[in-house]
């Protein structure tokens, strides 16, 4: 291995923990030291799968510069918390942590000690959402809708549709249209599997967002109304396209006359590559180079806040107020 090899680990190697192993493998720039699950058998095996060691979570920290914390969101902050006591670098998988509170102590604690501390809103690192950046700052932007929708889950997910869904879709509209929103309605169904809310973005920005697991079409899609076109991003196909319009005119053929508008589509380029992989080669960078990570522990404590005022909004509109 190359001395100049970041060592990594992964603390949680359920399905996105694996996954952080793969990519630490397979990056040039990281090499895999070893993972830690307090499921042994499950720590066994992904440490078969990737090649690598299964250790206690204390003997990992010791033998690596940086670890990715994919355990469940009730032990991000405990875990992360001995990680940067350890001087260990970190990546907390979001949501970023169950209370704003603990969040700040983490990003205190990092800054302290001057360690990199990101957290794992992926979308940022989706090549459609990279080509959007660039994009964005070119719109007069007037509104913003969003629409992240699949099927039930075959399997328990103690996160609300809020903080495992919508959350990617408001840490992408804080990042790239406004940094200061307020929610100004939300509303939930299905137990709170289904839920709608509007929030308003700096300078009069609308934002519409849905979260679903209860609808029986996986839908990935964000849409931009700015004064002179429509963006229409797909998470899925990661692909953009830019809808303008030309001037409309009458145009007469063989004596009858007809009314034509043609829509203009623009299909700007997108780059490949895995989301998962741009996001760890960034954590990487940002460790190495000594600056700030693309998405920060304020980040994450930003789009925390707002999802837990649209669940708080949501929960307080469902409640009726019976008849006297």
């Amino acid at each position: 291995m190359s001395q100049d090899q970041l060592r990594t680990g992964v603390i949680g190697v359920g399905s996105m923990g694996r996954h952080h192993a793969r990519v630490y493998r397979e990056l040039p720039e990281t090499e895999l030291i070893g993972v830690a699950d307090a499921d042994s058998e499950a720590a066994r095996a992904a440490a078969d799968t990737y090649e690598t060691a299964a250790m206690g979570m204390e003997e990992l920290l010791d033998a690596v510069d940086a670890v990715s914390v994919a355990v469940p969101t009730p032990y991000h902050y405990e875990t992360a918390s001995k990680a940067l006591d350890r001087d260990t670098h970190v990546l907390v998988e979001k949501p970023f942590v169950d209370s704003l509170d603990a969040g700040r102590r983490l990003i205190d604690r990092a800054r302290e000690r001057g360690l990199t501390l990101q957290v794992g809103h992926i979308e940022r690192f989706n090549p459609a959402i990279r080509a959007l950046a660039d994009i964005v700052p070119d719109l007069n932007v007037i509104a913003v809708d969003a629409r992240r929708l699949g099927p039930p889950l075959d399997r328990d997910l103690q996160a609300s549709a809020v903080l495992d869904l919508m959350i990617h879709d408001l840490d992408i509209l804080l990042a790239l249209v406004g940094d200061d929103a307020t929610v100004t309605e939300a509303a939930g169904a299905a137990d709170g599997q289904y839920v709608t809310a509007t929030v308003e973005l700096d300078d009069g920005v609308v934002g519409s967002l849905t979260a679903s697991r209860v609808t029986q079409q996986k839908v990935r899609e964000l849409s931009i109304t700015a004064e002179s076109c429509q963006v229409h991003v797909d998470y899925i196909s990661r692909s953009v396209q830019i809808h303008r319009h030309s001037i409309p005119e009458y145009i007469e053929e063989n004596g009858d006359v007809r009314y034509r508008h043609e829509n203009i589509v623009e299909h700007p380029t997108v780059d490949n590559g895995e989301p998962l992989k741009k996001e760890l080669a960034a954590f990487a960078e940002a460790i190495e180079e000594g600056t700030e990570p693309v998405v920060t522990g304020e980040d994450g404590l930003e789009a925390l806040k707002l999802a837990r005022e649209i669940e708080d909004e949501a929960t307080e509109t469902k409640q009726v107020t019976p008849k006297q």
